[in-house]
């Protein structure tokens, strides 16, 4: 059988390298560690407003009056003014 031995550097300049390399790949490492908690964020983010906005849509939809129903559809829930068809004349000057 064939012993096994380890590869030892036999300077230290290899073991520099070898370091540097290490150091190297634990930033990026970080780097990539930190991009993806930032992206599981933003996704959490999103997620919340697609929550939002889910349940605006649906209060919206529950404000909306029955296909029978002729009246103005107000989805806003601003005050509307009725219309007097007499003021869609034009001012007459006398």
């Amino acid at each position: 059988m064939t012993e096994y031995n380890p590869h030892v550097p036999s300077d230290s300049t290899e073991s520099d390298l070898i370091a540097a390399s290490l150091l190297r790949l634990s930033r990026k490492i970080q780097l990539i560690s930190d991009a993806v908690k930032a992206l599981h964020q933003d996704r959490s983010q999103l997620e919340t407003k697609i929550e939002d906005a889910q349940k605006r849509i649906q209060h919206i939809l529950s404000r909306l009056p029955e296909q029978s129903d002729g009246r103005q559809l107000n989805l806003l829930g601003e005050p509307v003014t009725p219309t007097n068809p007499e003021d869609d004349n034009e001012p007459t000057t006398h």
